[in-house]
């Protein structure tokens, strides 16, 4: 049974950090790009950042370069997001993605975890 699990949203302050993790299982891991993407209410979902199957080529969207840090434990099957120097504008709900790119074209998507950045 494939599952991508997201954890480790929360409330925090502005300025402070957050350590998000993603969980994948059901599937090769290895043969995965991940992405983290967000939705604030109201608005569409963004590409927060990626990183290839094998954790290279870190990519950032450029409200989140230099703050957000995407990494990967492929023997672990795990994923994270570390957001440092948070904002109010960081709040949403965030999703990790993996995607298919060694000769496959799945898709899985997890369920979303909230962040909230508020004082």
């Amino acid at each position: 049974q494939v599952q991508v699990v997201e954890s480790g949203g929360g409330l925090v302050q502005p300025g402070g950090s957050l350590r998000l993790s993603c969980a994948a299982s059901g599937f090769f891991f290895s043969n995965y790009a991940m992405k983290w993407y967000r939705q604030a209410p109201g608005k569409g979902r963004e590409l927060v950042a990626s990183i290839n199957n094998v954790g290279r080529n870190p990519t950032y969207a450029d409200s989140v370069k230099g703050r957000f840090t995407i990494s990967r434990d492929n023997a672990k099957n795990m994923g994270f997001l570390q957001m440092n120097n948070l904002k109010p504008e960081d709040t949403a709900v965030y999703y990790c993605n993996a995607i298919n790119i060694v000769g496959g074209t799945s898709e899985y998507w997890g369920q979303g975890t909230q962040v909230t950045v508020s004082s």
